[in-house]
């Protein structure tokens, strides 16, 4: 952290030229991420928790830093994307030199780095939200990068007020905890627990809009999809991929100390089971109505935006399965439930990232993100278009790639559940069930619709004409995410294993009972990493067999026969609006999907469109029409502006004064 910040004065200080500048603020997150990971494995392989304790002269707070495992699950994901990202940066941004001084934007990339780190290992509820402050505000400088577009400047002022209105809530969570437990000292809360049953209930209420409003749970996630696409491609693939987990982390930290202790009523150290409810209610929703708007985007950052929110959905899922498993002291259901959890936010980490990036290397090539301007860049970009196939067949769950492992326990975990339990718990976990595998399906839609359009088929405009791939500083990080997508699918018994320390840590299980609950999934996991490896090998002994028998012979190439016409044109192919017609169709009601055709006309039409447009429902029904009307109170208060100091100064003297008068009294 130290070096982060060194790095983040030097690059502030040093200027010009910009490629120096670049290279030295990817190195410093580089090396510090490298010299991060140490302790972090040695802790996640069962060394000793670290801590360090510094005096500090805030008020009621200390400099407590705590490295235990569930830290340093989220911050192994956290130093590697990080890092990945840096060096794409360095490329992504070479465009821009001479343009503008990326000094700036190196220094708040770093404090980002910095800050979603200190939010990791915070143990003092001031400390965490200074951190926590830091990282918000570095984010927000990076979303605004290109400020002088409007949109911009709009996704940059969204993400600015929706990330302070979640702060407000956590302000109230850790004043409420403080008052209760009479510290500030996070060991202090987990110790001692909330006794009353109903603050506890109040603070889980706070900590899933606080917590949830970073996550981009539903309806919260509002500024998601308009800061992501904002923002430069490589911090897309930061804040999507690792910054929006620290919503995760600290709903999970809170829960911890939200606990009762030991005889504190008939449910003692239980959560009640509305909890659990509550959370698979909101990861069903963030995750079916987030790859519904992903399926209607024709943008394709802002399509990878709306699968953040179903992630981290489906994150959400395996959190409510396990909290369901605290309810009902069920060890099947804590350790498959929140293990799937927590193994899914590394791993959509590592896809996510990756599609951001590839997003990004497809916008350095072409110029554009809007799909149906895109088309036939598999022969011009194939390094691009290979890792983000990997990715999208990550993301759609699809074996034998990581995301299929972590939705797999989830799956597996539920489905236990389900048949072994009464209604009040078998019920969420039933509609689990369908929710992901809906969920699932719409996915593998919604990516066949990216991939195939953006990749295959012919150019669709003058845009692809000129595509080229991305330099070396651009495809490394790509190669090695879709290389850990790949590698954890394939070793996923191995990856399941590697759970035991975070488990242990978070639930307090007995060791006994968590590595019995993962070495039972671990061997059905390692029958379908055999049965998908034979099935590949297969295809690969099929592929060279074909080789050999046409080895010698003439092979041609000829146009496709399309029903007649011999050269087909961009024209023919699907659209990003008519390839989702039917699913849009389909769940219109639900999603408020307006429609715009001009069909053929006459004998020989000479053009014919289909446009599909699906608003953001909070964001149109709720939000705007609420800010609005907040807008329209608060211009009536404008008379005190009359841009004279000397009042200013006047109303600072006068509400000092009453403020006094009143301590006084």
């Amino acid at each position: 952290m130290a070096l982060l910040l060194l790095g983040a004065m030097a690059v502030l200080l040093l200027g010009r030229p910009d490629r120096n500048v670049s290279w030295l603020g990817a190195g410093s997150v580089v090396i510090a991420s490298v010299l991060g990971c140490v302790p972090v494995i040695h802790v996640l392989s069962g060394g000793s928790v670290e801590a360090v304790r510094v005096p500090w002269s805030v008020p009621f707070g200390e400099f407590f830093l705590e490295l235990d495992p569930l830290t340093a699950w989220f911050l192994f994901p956290t130093l590697l994307v990080s890092a990945l990202s840096a060096i794409y940066g360095v490329g992504y941004l070479r465009s821009w030199q001479g343009r503008r001084s990326l000094g700036p934007v190196w220094f708040f990339y770093c404090l980002l780095v910095l800050g979603m780190m200190l939010v990791l290992l915070a143990r003092n509820a001031v400390l965490f939200l200074i951190a926590w402050e830091l990282m918000a505000l570095a984010s927000f400088f990076l979303v605004t990068f290109e400020h002088e577009r409007e949109s911009v400047r709009e996704a940059g002022w969204i993400y600015f007020v929706a990330t302070h209105l979640g702060t407000a809530f956590l302000l109230v969570f850790f004043l409420l905890t403080a008052r209760e437990t009479g510290s500030m000292d996070f060991t202090v809360w987990a110790e001692k627990g909330i006794q009353t049953r109903g603050l506890a209930d109040i603070l889980f209420l706070l900590a899933i809009v606080g917590f949830g409003t970073k996550a981009g749970f539903m309806p919260f996630h509002v500024w998601l999809p308009e800061a992501h696409p904002a923002a430069p491609s490589h911090v897309s693939a930061l804040m999507s991929g690792v910054m929006i987990k620290t919503g995760i982390y600290g709903l999970l930290r809170a829960l911890t100390f939200l606990g009762a202790p030991a005889g504190a009523g008939a449910t003692a150290g239980r959560p009640p089971l509305w909890w659990g409810w509550a959370l698979i209610g909101i990861g069903l929703t963030s995750g079916v109505l987030g790859v519904l708007f992903a399926l209607a985007q024709h943008d394709l950052k802002r399509l990878l935006a709306y699968h953040s929110v179903e992630n981290i959905g489906i994150i959400t899922l395996g959190l409510g399965t396990g909290l369901l498993g605290m309810s009902t002291g069920s060890s099947m259901l804590i350790v498959l439930g929140f293990g799937g959890g927590l193994l899914h936010v590394v791993n959509h980490a590592l896809f996510k990232g990756l599609l951001f990036l590839g997003a990004g290397a497809v916008l350095h090539g072409t110029g554009t993100l809007e799909i149906d301007h895109l088309g036939g860049l598999l022969k011009r970009m194939p390094w691009t278009a290979a890792t983000f196939l990997i990715g999208a067949v990550a993301i759609s769950g699809l074996p034998p790639l990581n995301g299929f492992v972590s939705e797999f326990l989830i799956f597996l975990g539920a489905f236990k559940g389900g048949v072994s339990t009464g209604g009040a718990i078998a019920v969420p976990l039933l509609a689990l069930i369908a929710g992901l595998a809906l969920i699932g399906g719409l996915a593998a839609a919604c990516f066949t619709k990216a991939f195939g359009i953006v990749f295959l088929g012919e150019p669709r405009s003058e845009h692809v004409s000129h595509a080229h791939e991305a330099d070396w500083t651009m495809r490394l990080p790509m190669l090695i995410l879709a290389a850990g997508c790949v590698l954890i699918g394939l070793f996923a018994p191995v990856v399941v294993g590697s759970l035991q320390a975070v488990l242990e840590n978070l639930t307090h299980l007995q060791p006994a009972a968590v590595s019995e609950n993962l070495a039972a999934v671990a061997s059905p996991l390692a029958w379908v990493v055999i049965g998908t490896v034979a099935f590949l090998l297969l295809l690969l002994a099929l592929i060279l067999l074909r080789r050999g028998l046409l080895a010698g012979r003439r092979v041609e190439t000829n146009v496709t026969w399309g029903c007649g016409y011999a050269q087909p044109t961009a024209r023919m192919q699907y659209t990003a609006s008519s390839f989702a017609q039917p699913l849009m169709d389909l769940f219109r009601p639900l999603l408020g999907t307006k429609k715009k055709i001009s069909p053929p006309r006459g004998f020989f039409p000479e053009e014919a469109a289909l446009k599909t447009v699906t608003p953001d429902i909070s964001h149109e029904e709720v939000y705007r029409p609420v800010f609005g009307r907040i807008n329209e109170w608060l211009s009536q208060l404008r008379w005190v502006q009359h841009g004279k100091v000397q009042l200013y100064v006047l109303y600072i003297a006068v509400t000092l004064i009453v403020l006094l008068i009143w301590e006084l009294r």
